[in-house]
Order: C-alpha cells, then sequence, then structure tokens
C-alpha cells in the first residue's frame, strides 16, 4: 500500500498532483489545507484523511486524525514540535499505539525514527514561491516496515 503525504497546500492545489500521487491509495494531509476545495481534488486522486492547521477553520475536520492502514496506525496532527514533542502529544501517541506520526507546520521535510516511532514531515506544498523548497513524500507500507520517498514539487 502507498500513501501519499503532504502539508501546507495554503489553498493552492498543484496541477502536478494528479501525477505525483498516481496510483497512491490514501492521502494523508497534515494541515493548513486552506479551503475544501483542495480536500475535493485530492479525493478525486485517493481518499483522504486530512488534519486541521493553525490556519484552518473548518469543523469538518479534527486537530488529530488516527488511522490505521494495511496494518500500520499512523497519526496525523499539524505542529509537533519536533525534535522535542510536549508531552500531551508523546502520550497520545502511546496511548493510540502510532507506529508513523505524520505532521506540517515547518515548511521543511523531515524523517527520523525516535522511541519506535517514524516521524515524518513531507514540507510545503503551497504555491511555488522563491527560494522556497517545496516537497511531499510517498510512504510505502510493506511488510518489512514503512519506507519514505521524498518528492521534489517543482517539477
Amino acid at each position: 500500500m502507498t500513501l501519499g503525504l503532504i502539508s501546507d497546500t495554503h489553498g493552492y492545489f498543484d496541477p502536478a498532483l494528479p501525477t505525483l500521487f498516481a496510483g497512491v491509495d490514501h492521502i494523508l494531509h497534515a494541515g493548513d489545507i486552506g479551503g475544501q476545495s483542495i480536500i475535493d481534488e485530492l479525493m478525486a486522486i485517493a481518499p483522504v484523511t486530512a488534519v486541521l492547521g493553525n490556519n484552518d477553520f473548518d469543523p469538518t475536520y479534527r486537530e488529530i486524525e488516527v488511522v490505521e492502514l494495511n496494518g500500520c496506525r499512523i497519526l496525523v496532527h499539524h505542529i509537533v514540535g519536533r525534535p522535542h514533542p510536549d508531552r500531551a502529544l508523546l502520550e497520545r501517541i502511546a496511548r493510540s499505539r502510532a507506529e508513523v506520526v505524520i505532521f506540517g507546520h515547518t515548511h521543511e521535510r523531515y524523517l527520523d525514527r525516535d522511541g519506535g516511532v517514524l516521524w515524518i514531515n513531507p514540507g510545503y506544498f503551497g504555491r511555488p514561491r522563491p527560494l522556497v523548497r517545496r516537497s511531499l513524500a510517498l510512504l510505502h507500507l510493506k511488510s518489512g516496515g514503512p519506507e519514505v520517498q521524498f518528492l521534489a514539487g517543482d517539477v
């Protein structure tokens, strides 16, 4: 199973997304969506789980989602404070038995394994801006464990 990971679109749907996410089974959006139209367009590619970012105000979405996909428990939250998340979030991760945490907010891609949890920030994928590196990621859920592949956004 392959998941598309995206964050910080800020109301911009890049026309390359259908190609970049071609064949993904599910999309996780880690906040700062920028409007329901972004989710609607992503849903034309694959089912979507999304969370609120600090710039989102849609009561349809929650701040944290925990999903189980292909036997892997994944927590999605916009701001996690890596490398030092707050105690409440760490407790939530432990209670949910999450193996992977997907987050956004920093506009920087991030990958780390800490305490048996894989932490992934796919990066910023809003409107192209000078000197801002855009990225998103694919998460391959395999029997040997999850594998992450970052994709450059400016193709």
